[in-house]
């Protein structure tokens, strides 16, 4: 070969600087986001350490930060001991845990129907665990892992009921949440019948649990939602990059490989799993898992793991509202009230701006 047809040949070869420019763009993208997720996530994960501390802090007895730091660690005196890891500290951590699981399982379900309104709360998961929890207290006289396994079950139960009737050739998230709202209903009926047929003593517990608050949770029920978070919120977040893809749509899914019913399934199932269990530990706290996400999302971006951000944000929102709950008012109020005064509101927004939206 000739040095002109050698020169012609590198040059063919060599990129050319438009498209250096556009990998050098992708790049800086690709970093920029990355740096947004981890600046993100770890405020979020800083806030809630502050607030864990704050809530042991706290109370009748306020405490200084660095004793309640020294008791949680073991190395407080005994009357401090008593108070932080005797009377506040199963609270707290159930605000944490609980948090955690609502916001991850509330975020799953909102990007996998596309819609905003797509939390557990509203689309029946919740109540059928609900339903489940009330039977097993007043039918069954169930406790611990008893409890939180009707829970599982009747969330799995629900959910497998409203992917069924909801599916048809695919999941559409307007379909799945009016499927699910009725079910909802029929569930919360069931629960009102087992309530009025039960023995005083377990219908004034059984709605007691039903308002929803972080101070209910036996060592038990803390054991068996901190095994499940720490085995499904990896897991949630290691299928996050399906999650995305899923976002696109069953058939743009299926088209770039990924098998749309076995993903949805899984991510489901590990949706439904997080929200029993929180729901058997703390009862029913509405509107967490559906104000998670979307404040997540907001803080991201186009950028990092959603799923590990909405379950920070759910543990951030459940811990101040049992602040609000303990210590904003003259008589302590249960964690559910708090939530479900915020989260009303949040709901009426969303239905006027997607009227506006939609022109309806």
């Amino acid at each position: 070969m000739s040095a002109t047809g050698r020169i012609h040949a590198s040059a063919r070869t060599r990129p050319s600087g438009a498209s250096v420019a556009a990998g050098g763009s992708f790049h800086a993208d690709r970093m920029s986001r990355s740096r947004r997720a981890a600046v993100v996530t770890a405020s979020l994960a800083a806030v809630c350490a502050v607030l864990f501390v704050t809530s042991m802090t706290v109370g009748s007895v306020l405490l200084p930060p660095l004793d309640v730091l020294a008791s949680a660690l073991g190395f407080g005196d005994p009357a401090t001991d008593f108070i932080v890891r005797g009377l506040r500290m199963p609270r707290a951590i159930t605000a944490v845990l609980v948090g955690l699981a609502l916001g991850a399982s509330g975020s799953i379900f909102q990007r996998l129907l596309r819609n905003p309104l797509a939390a557990p709360d509203l689309i029946g998961i919740s109540a059928g665990a609900s339903t489940a929890t009330v039977a097993g207290i007043t039918v069954l006289g169930l406790t611990g892992v008893g409890l939180s396994a009707a829970a599982v079950a009747g969330g799995l139960g629900v959910a497998a009921l409203v992917f069924l009737l909801a599916w048809r050739g695919g999941l559409a998230g307007t379909r799945f949440i009016l499927v699910g709202v009725g079910v909802a209903a029929c569930c919360e009926s069931i629960t009102s019948f087992l309530i009025a047929r039960a023995d005083i003593t377990d219908a004034r517990a059984a709605m007691t649990w039903l308002v929803g608050s972080a101070g209910m949770a036996s060592a038990t029920d803390l054991l068996v939602l901190a095994v499940a978070i720490v085995v499904l919120l990896p897991a949630a977040a290691a299928w996050t990059r399906r999650l995305g893809v899923l976002e696109l749509g069953g058939d743009r899914a299926s088209s770039l490989g990924l098998r749309v019913e076995r993903d949805t399934v899984v991510l489901l199932g590990i949706a439904v799993v997080l929200v029993a269990l929180a729901t058997a530990a703390a009862g029913p706290i509405a509107f967490v898992a559906l104000m998670a996400g979307p404040i997540s999302a907001r803080l991201l971006g186009r950028a990092g793991d959603r799923v590990l951000a909405a379950a920070l944000a759910g543990a951030i929102i459940v811990q101040v509202a049992d602040l609000i709950a303990q210590h904003a008012l003259p008589t302590p109020i249960s964690t559910g009230i708090v939530t479900g005064l915020v989260g009303a509101p949040y709901i009426a927004w969303l239905l006027i701006r997607a009227g506006r939206e939609g022109g309806a």
